[in-house]
């Protein structure tokens, strides 16, 4: 595969992405998937979604698993909602991840990928401790279906990731690198985070965001990409200096609008074509 592929996230039935037809019309040869409703993994859904992806010349790269009840309404909904923190919901969540790594093993895909949620930060909080036990259960089922599970970014500092990381102290937890969620969620400089957990980066969004005027409390503003405060042309950069040559994945977060989502996502393409070209 060609250092840097482009790509974009897209949805089967359910989840913020594009459809695959307008991956198909932007011309991009991979994408990552948010997981289908339960009724539709299935195995004649897989087959019948890997004949599309053979006929427009695209190779699906990550399946990401998402739950309902989840909401990014504000932050503190974020932590009392999304992921396998809640304690309500984690033990259905969990076995529903576990679906969707059977039915990505169905597509043939080597990785599995979500928002574990807004893990403590206090290392000594029992909770901490249920959710190194919820990771290690999760990363050592997909390894028996050789795959790898990539933990999105967002709700963690770096040096909090690599500390959780660490403790989990499995050989296939990585990273899907967001530098728009770092500003978002307020939670560090993007390219700093990148530098310092560039080792378990393995697949990547690119997205762009403005920072709130109170960083961790209140949400940062997402924009169209090379519009926000990541600086594309240095993140790009910063992915060679750390010696990722995967696919760069484009996510825009307005699927209530799919004609400004898709003009977006064409001019962020475009722009990924242009700094590709340039960089080299």
């Amino acid at each position: 595969m060609e250092k840097w592929p482009l790509g974009v996230f897209t949805s089967v039935d359910a989840g913020l992405g594009v459809k695959l037809e307008v991956a198909h019309e932007l011309g991009v040869p991979t994408i990552q998937i948010h997981a289908p409703h339960e009724q539709t993994r299935t195995k004649e859904a897989a087959e019948a979604f890997l004949a599309r992806l053979k006929q427009f010349g695209i190779e699906l790269t990550c399946v990401f698993g998402g739950f309902e009840g989840e909401s990014y309404a504000d932050i503190p909904t974020v932590v009392r909602t999304v992921g396998l923190v809640p304690p309500a919901t984690r033990a259905a969540r969990v076995r529903e991840m576990k679906e969707i790594s059977d039915f990505a093993k169905l597509l043939g895909c080597k990785v599995v990928a979500l928002h574990i949620g807004f893990v403590p930060h206090d290392t000594t909080d029992p909770l901490y401790q249920e959710i190194i036990a919820v990771a290690q259960d999760l990363c050592d089922y997909v390894k028996t279906n050789e795959q790898a599970l990539h933990l999105e970014t967002g709700q963690e500092t770096a040096d909090g990731l690599l500390q959780f990381i660490g403790d989990v102290g499995r050989d296939n937890l990585f990273i899907n690198f967001d530098p728009a969620n770092m500003i978002l969620y307020g939670t560090g400089e993007p390219i700093e985070a990148l530098r310092k957990v560039g080792r378990y980066v393995r697949s990547v969004h690119c997205k762009d965001g403005k920072w709130a005027a109170n960083p961790g409390k209140e949400w940062g503003q997402e924009m169209p990409l090379g519009e926000g405060d990541v600086g594309m042309e240095t993140y790009l950069r910063t992915l060679g200096e750390i010696g990722y040559t995967g696919p760069l994945t484009v996510e825009r977060e307005i699927p209530q609008e799919p004609a400004r989502q898709k003009a977006e996502i064409g001019h962020a393409i475009k722009l990924l074509t242009e700094l590709k070209a340039k960089i080299g």
